[in-house]
């Protein structure tokens, strides 16, 4: 729990319910806040009233019958526990926790605006030194007797944010009336706390057992507004780079999930910075396809992954045999190429000879040359002995028949063995086996694939050189002027001032006016296909927005080279004082 108040622990009277424990509590807090405000302590003032914000929103639950966390809100000192501050189990609402993934969601951007504008302000006043990085809310109550090392850092990051990515994943499904889907996630959410609270206390978990992220396939839609025309040439570009972005994001997934089943949180936390970026350089390609902005500038680089060659989706006891294809069969006298019925029986003698796994695939007619694209599941047991025996010296037998019909037997056209000793340091063996007849060959083939988890004996490193796009960070698309926009009234302070505080210039960045105004009719658009109205406060918000957005286009359009230059040199300060910012978290390991 967050820092006691600076204040004597005179303690109220015995409240007489729950609901007037909540108002004491709350009062002591506003106290609290406006002592630390008189005192010029501005960041321990919001701290208190980011306090007195929870009893508010706890007040307004008890009273609408929900049921309340007491013990996740902060105790003044000299208070007793509120009566009934068991933690409910299980039959939290849906809503009351959807609440709560919205404000943790939201919770990482106010603390870095807070960070970066108390950095601003008291940059001057303090001597440099290092600082410790701050701690998790859970953390501050039960003290530690160390500070965790870089890698248990790693951990909890990594598990805050795929719990953070399963809240808004939660949202997104509830946003679309799925309950079910929304309230799946919430339990996968739930279930990453316990590993939360080991590693907060330095202890190693198996982040095997962490849930896969889930993807929001609307991240990579290029969507229009209405009244933007885009050429059709422009438009294939935009296309070609979403293309390539999504393809990079699926394979950097693709590689942390990989690394996650390993085990490996390093290079499981290096992939997902990637994917991350890979949403970033998507965002921005997404804004100016929205607006009808020229294509943003990009460059290509060249990335070398180390990776760790395994197919994360089979169980370490799975082995999957793949029967491609045949190819120039022969066929038994009598028969002519075209009429050749031709399936395939395999025999694999694991655990033994007696109990040996057998199938077969179905039937291609009339051809010698079938596709069969079959997979068959067979159960190994890798710490079993006699296994690398069977590899080795055996391994998988075919055969390969032409069907016969119906007072006819089928007939045996070819054979063939496949040793998989390969497999001690491969997890896929690829191979064109030769088909024989006894031991002369025949001149068919047949196409097979064999893939286990991992390999039995070491790892398979492999080294992957990609081309990678990037999208230039640093783009600002020219602004063209608004299609009837109309005359805009004088520039004043009102017209640019901020829906919500900001550490920012005076003023605004028109990308990050055209990120919030987009974050707005996201959500207005939510309510719309929920069939419920649009809060009047978004509305209004919504019109602020997109008259600041006018009004800061024409002053740039007839204000001349003087004003362009002054906001030129104001987002320059404003990227020079989140970089400063960005750099002093990552110094203290707060990602």
């Amino acid at each position: 729990s967050p820092p006691p108040p600076p204040q004597k622990p005179d303690v109220p009277p015995a409240p007489r319910d729950a609901l007037e424990a909540l108002q004491q509590r709350m009062e002591r807090y506003q106290a609290a806040a406006a002592q630390a405000k008189s005192k010029g302590d501005d960041r321990k003032a919001r701290m208190h009233e980011r306090i007195v914000k929870q009893y508010q929103d706890a007040i307004r639950a008890h009273r609408a019958g929900k049921t309340v966390d007491f013990s996740e809100l902060p105790v003044p000192p000299g208070f007793q526990p509120i009566q009934g501050a068991e933690t409910p189990s299980g039959d939290q609402s849906i809503a009351g926790v959807l609440e709560a993934a919205m404000k943790l969601a939201s919770q990482g951007v106010h603390e870095e605006e807070d960070s970066a504008e108390e950095a601003k302000r008291t940059g001057a006043r303090r001597a440099p030194g290092p600082r410790r990085p701050p701690l998790p809310p859970r953390m501050l109550s039960p003290p530690l007797s160390r500070s965790p090392i870089p890698a248990a850092q790693q951990q909890l990051a990594f598990l805050e944010g795929r719990r953070k990515q399963l809240m808004q994943a939660a949202l997104r499904a509830k946003q679309k009336n799925d309950i079910e889907g929304a309230k799946l996630f919430l339990r996968q959410a739930k279930g990453l706390d316990p590993m939360i609270e080991a590693s907060q206390s330095g202890l190693p978990v198996d982040i095997t057992k962490v849930p896969e992220a889930p993807v929001n396939q609307e991240d990579f839609v290029l969507v229009q507004h209405r009244g933007v025309h885009i050429s059709p040439e422009a438009s294939g570009r935009y296309l070609e780079l979403m293309k390539l972005i999504r393809q990079q994001h699926e394979m950097c997934v693709g590689y942390s999930k990989q690394f996650t089943h390993l085990g490996n949180i390093a290079e499981t936390t290096k992939f997902e910075k990637l994917a991350e970026d890979c949403k970033q350089n998507m965002e921005i390609l997404k804004q100016a396809h929205a607006r009808g902005f020229p294509l943003p500038k990009y460059h290509y680089e060249q990335r070398t992954f180390s990776v760790v060659k395994i197919f994360p989706e089979l169980n370490s006891n799975d082995m999957v045999l793949s029967i491609v294809k045949g190819i120039n069969l022969p066929v038994p006298p009598g028969v002519a190429p075209d009429d050749l019925d031709a399936f395939v029986r395999f025999e694999f003698p694991y655990p033994n000879a007696e109990e040996a796994q057998k199938d077969k695939t179905s039937v291609v007619k009339n051809t010698d040359s079938p596709e069969f694209k079959e997979q068959f599941k067979l159960h190994v047991n890798r710490g079993h002995r006699g296994l690398r025996r069977v590899l080795q010296t055996k391994g998988i037998k075919f055969e390969v028949a032409h069907k016969g019909g119906l007072f006819k037997t089928d007939r045996v056209i070819g054979t063939a063995q496949l040793k998989l000793e390969a497999l001690e340091t491969t997890c896929e063996v690829r191979k064109i086996v030769e088909l024989l007849d006894g031991r002369r060959p025949t001149g068919g083939k047949l196409e097979v694939i064999v893939r286990i988890r991992e390999p039995l004996g070491s790892q398979q490193l492999e080294t992957r050189t990609e081309r990678w796009l990037v999208i230039n960070p640093g783009t600002v698309p020219p602004v063209s002027p608004a299609a009837g926009a109309g005359r805009c009234p004088r520039l004043g302070p009102a017209c640019l001032r901020a829906p919500r505080p900001r550490a920012v210039p005076a003023l605004p960045s028109l990308s990050l006016l055209a990120f919030d105004q987009e974050k707005l009719e996201r959500k207005m658009l939510a309510y719309t296909q929920a069939r419920r109205p649009v809060p009047p406060e978004l509305r209004e918000q919504h019109q602020d927005l997109v008259r600041r957005s006018q009004c800061l286009r024409s002053r740039l359009q007839q204000g001349g080279p003087p004003f362009r230059k002054e906001y030129l040199a104001q987002l320059e300060r404003y990227l020079h004082l989140y970089t400063e910012a960005a750099r002093r978290l990552g110094t203290e390991g707060n990602r």
